[in-house]
């Protein structure tokens, strides 16, 4: 057992002892010296600790004191009734603090009382009732914010535990202080009513029972009775003290000393106001005169101390700042800080300010939220954050978009004008200033407000400039997609579907496939703009075949075949016959002829001659297509199709290459045209 254990319950067995058998007077000074000790440690740590929750054990504590308290006040009562003696401490309290005069010994017992019982125990128990209540009110608030933080990644998953836990704690803590108060409350009371009946109980044995003339018994009943209630009610007294002290503390930074200080000697006006008063009431009312000029001059020393420690303070933190941002500049790490590259840059000049800048009515912001919203929609993949700057030394209406620091793309606008396109079928030209849309590299013309009405009843499509560079944004962030996922993304996704298919990604990661082949699947789907929502069957195809190979452009082909679903609704619309370009036989033979394997991968060793004329083939077809105004689509074996992309990639970037397995049933297609040489 430990030593601690032990005085446990050697404390709370004791007073159930001392209740029932009589106790020497020896061992009652000793207990009651150290029932004031106990309270003074109580009253000195709550007014140290920091916050009220630093004293969770408070409310048990109090019960126990309690009790402790009670039994020694029925024990001296015992022996006052029985031998008329309680005790060296009992008796010396009782002359001591009367100073020999029973009125006034009584006079000083009841203000004691008085006190306590009306003053601060009705304090403490009514603020631990309001703050009980508002703490358990505040709970929901609380835990709504610390959920909110922790979705924004402002804090970590521990980070939030604790503060959780210090929420519930807190409301235990004041519930409990709500109900711990009513013992110090019925602790006053039954400390009264004890001293009430060792007063009447000795005056009754005095007279009767010892033959004392009233007088007597009066006198040695009364400082018996004082004495008891002394040694009773200051400890009483002083933990009634803590509780207030605990219940109302509001710093959770600093200990009560340090708090009150602070704030009560803070300004110097306030301490030279003080001391102008205490000199006006020396000099102009009877008041003792040196007194109230000392007091007036230690207020007035004390106030100029105070303004020169503030203002040192200001000094320093002045040069504290200044060495500071010297040494920032300095610090080798802010080197570091800018070698970091944004994975998403929009620069613009300072002409594009404006729609950008929600102070002058800009919604420029609220667009690339709305872009990486339908990205997400769209492929399935979290775009990065975007970061917009204004750069002086782009052209005032010029704006630059930069993948990874690099630029990729950028175009111009005029702000105050709209840019008209048409649309193929418009006779009838309109006036404006030419240009070609960024975009898609369409012509256009630039038109005035005053224009626009006109262009759009003669079929123009017209659109305002925050629509541009959004569009322009949107299909630059959707051609490079592939290259803005990260490992991280991706395990965000492993992480995200793990939630719900557990098992599937047990079997998938690590055992069959990293997170870098992974990575390398979804790049390829996303290069060619297949949307990755659906994990699942992606995740599940991945399983079913990476045992036969990990070749993950093999893999590649086989994700496509499983979402030959959403291929399909992506490029044959339904209920149309759509027109496509097939694969000569030969080319595919040639194709395949001219694949190597190596460790690092399959290369395509095609003579370049032969290839080129693939190439021009290929072309012609696009050309056809185009004419037609249909989108090029060229359809090949599923053994083919990933090599002839490889062919074609670089020439045809936008060139939609499908194989036949990636195509549903029910699709209908016409072929218009066929690769060949």
């Amino acid at each position: 057992m430990k030593k601690q254990d032990l005085f446990l319950g050697l404390y709370i067995l004791l007073p159930v002892v001392f209740l029932i058998v009589p106790m020497p007077t020896v061992l009652l000074d000793i207990l009651i010296l150290f029932n004031i000790c106990v309270a003074l440690i109580i009253l000195f740590n709550a007014l140290f600790s920091k916050e009220a929750v630093a004293m969770s054990s408070f409310p048990t504590l109090l019960l126990m004191t309690t009790l402790f308290r009670m039994s020694l006040n029925v024990s001296s009562t015992r022996n006052i009734l029985l031998t008329g003696y309680a005790g060296n401490v009992v008796e010396t309290f009782g002359q001591f603090v009367g100073g020999g005069n029973l009125v006034i010994g009584i006079i000083i017992f009841m203000i004691l009382v008085i006190v306590q019982f009306v003053v601060i125990n009705k304090g403490s128990e009514r603020v631990s009732e309001v703050t009980a209540r508002f703490t358990l009110d505040a709970m929901p608030g609380k835990q709504m914010a610390i959920d909110a933080d922790l979705n924004t990644g402002a804090i970590d998953d521990e980070e939030a535990k604790k503060r959780r836990d210090k929420i519930q704690a807190e409301s235990s803590f004041f519930g409990a202080m709500d109900g711990a108060t009513k013992y110090v409350k019925g602790d006053a009371t039954a400390g009264l009513i004890i001293s009430v009946v060792n007063f009447a109980g000795g005056l009754v044995l005095g007279v009767v029972l010892q033959g004392l003339e009233l007088m007597d018994a009066i006198s040695k009943y009364t400082i018996l009775t004082i004495g008891d209630g002394l040694v009773s009610q200051i400890p009483s007294l002083l933990i009634s003290l803590s509780t207030g002290i605990l219940v109302t503390k509001a710093s959770k930074d600093a200990d009560l000393g340090n708090v009150l200080i602070k704030e009560l000697f803070a300004i110097p006006k306030v301490l030279y106001i003080v001391g102008g008063t205490m000199a006006f009431l020396g000099i102009a009312t009877p008041l003792s005169t040196v007194l109230c000029l000392i007091y007036a001059i230690l207020f007035i020393i004390a106030g100029r101390a105070v303004e020169s420690a503030i203002e040192e303070v200001n000094i320093e933190d002045e040069v504290g700042e200044e060495e500071e941002s010297a040494e920032e500049i300095r610090r080798p790490e802010n080197v570091v800080s800018l070698l970091q590259v944004d994975p998403i840059e929009l620069e613009f000049g300072y002409g594009i300010i404006p729609l950008a800048d929600v102070n002058q009515g800009g919604d420029l912001l609220d667009r690339v939220v709305m872009i990486r919203r339908q990205i997400a929609l769209e492929l399935g993949c979290v775009v990065p954050m975007i970061r917009l700057r204004d750069n002086i030394q782009l052209n005032p209406n010029q704006y630059l978009i930069k993948i990874k620091g690099v630029p990729i793309s950028e175009g111009e606008i005029l702000f105050d004008h709209y840019m008209a396109m048409n649309p193929g079928y418009v006779e009838e030209e309109i006036t404006g200033i030419p240009t070609f849309e960024p975009s898609f590299h369409l012509p256009a013309i630039w038109i005035t407000e005053s224009q626009r009405e006109r262009a759009e009843s003669l079929g123009y499509t017209v659109v305002d400039p925050p629509s541009i560079i959004a569009t322009h944004l949107t299909e630059v962030v959707r051609s490079n997609i592939d290259e803005l996922l990260t490992r991280q993304d991706v395990q965000n996704l492993i992480n995200n579907v793990q939630e719900a298919n557990s098992t599937l990604i047990a079997d998938l990661v690590p055992k069959l496939l990293n997170v870098g082949e992974i990575q390398k699947v979804l790049q390829n789907l996303l290069k060619e703009g297949i949307s990755i929502r659906d994990l699942v069957t992606i995740f599940e195809t991945l399983a079913d075949n990476a045992m036969t190979t990990r070749d993950t452009d093999v893999l590649t082909e086989y994700v496509r075949q499983s979402l030959k679903r959403a291929i399909s609704n992506k490029y044959f619309p339904s209920n149309e016959m759509t027109s496509v370009v097939t694969l000569d036989p030969k080319i595919e033979q040639e194709i395949m002829g001219s694949v190597k394997q190596t460790e690092q991968g399959a290369y395509i060793n095609l003579a370049p001659e032969k290839m080129q004329e693939i190439l021009n083939s290929v072309k012609d077809e696009v050309d056809k297509m185009e004419e037609l105004g249909k989108n090029p689509i060229i359809v090949t074996s599923p053994i083919v199709r990933m090599y002839f992309k490889k062919i074609t990639s670089e020439q045809f970037r936008d060139l939609t290459v499908i194989s036949y397995n990636e195509i549903a049933p029910d699709v209908e297609l016409q072929s218009i045209g066929m690769v060949t040489v």
